[in-house]
């Protein structure tokens, strides 16, 4: 079965992790997802990354969808006006967009304001930010012109998680509650036009970079529990993509419009399961094993 037949979908930011689960599981539930970002077979962006677009269009293509790529800097506003007005000419309509860049790689943790690189944090901003407002504001006007349309913004925590907890960082805890607040102020936008945003959140990913990080692959992953115990909550970037292509398949989405919510949360409503079968909730994880000091155990809890 493919839900989503038809359905003309923008991932911002799919080269790598969470975007590129959410197009690949778009593509496996049969829409049409172009696929955008800056790191090509011919060129890397600052990330300095070797995965591509033109990977995760295959990579969409092969789950059963039609992935496009398309190199775009979402920071420049006639790149991202031009996207838009090749998606228009193209399909003539816009589905989903997904926004999620988020400038990671930029932040510093454990140091307060005055010692934080001024040039990193932001740029962090700018990339995490400026580039949601931007795609938002160009895509808009395409998406509202067909009913249940929806709006996904990828951040890091939930609005209860991150309403107790410091984020270690400045500039990146603004960054991800500005995201959640953003997709909250376009629910009340979208609404009138009979459409959807919502703030999204994967628990601990197990992204390209953060695999990397650990020194193992996703086949050895557990490993990396050796420097991490806690890593054994960890989720693949297909579970937080089996999120949004149910929510973009249910007809009732509006129910969750502007809300902060999470892969974890929507597993248990939607009963859809990472890559393993298993179904992390690593935000409860995180709140009742992790903080408290316990001993990792993921049983029940994945």
């Amino acid at each position: 079965m493919q839900p989503l037949k038809n359905k003309i979908a923008i991932v911002v930011g799919a080269t790598r992790g969470a975007g590129r689960g959410i197009a690949v599981e778009l593509g496996a539930a049969g829409a049409t997802v172009y696929v955008t970002g800056r790191t090509t077979s011919t060129q890397r962006s600052e990330y300095n990354r070797p995965e591509t677009i033109e990977e995760t269009a295959a990579l969409v293509n092969q789950s059963g969808g039609e992935g496009i790529p398309v190199i775009v800097d979402h920071l420049e506003p006639e790149q991202v006006r031009s996207l838009v007005a090749q998606i228009e000419r193209e399909q003539g309509r816009l589905d989903i967009l997904v926004n999620d860049i988020g400038g990671e790689y930029l932040a510093e943790f454990n140091k307060p304001v005055w010692e934080l690189s001024l040039e990193k944090g932001l740029r962090l901003l700018r990339l995490a930010i400026d580039t949601h407002l931007i795609t938002s504001h160009f895509a808009l006007p395409l998406l509202i012109q067909t009913p249940g349309g929806l709006v996904v913004e990828v951040t890091d925590g939930t609005v209860e998680y991150n309403e107790r907890n410091y984020r270690l960082s400045l500039f990146y805890d603004l960054a991800k509650t500005s995201i959640i607040r953003m997709a909250w102020g376009l629910a009340k936008e979208l609404q009138p036009h009979h459409c959807t945003a919502v703030a999204l959140t994967p628990g601990w990913l197990r992204s390209e970079l953060m695999l990397d990080h650990f020194g193992v692959s996703e086949a050895n992953w557990q490993d990396a529990t050796a420097k991490e115990p806690h890593f054994i909550i960890a989720e693949t970037p297909r579970y937080i993509g089996r999120a949004v292509a149910h929510l973009a398949g249910d007809p009732e989405v509006d129910r969750w419009n502007g809300q902060s919510l999470s892969s974890g949360q929507l597993a248990q409503v939607y009963g859809f399961t990472d890559l393993d079968g298993s179904q992390p909730d690593a935000w409860r994880y995180i709140q009742e094993v992790q903080e408290m000091g316990k001993p990792a155990d993921a049983n029940g809890y994945r």
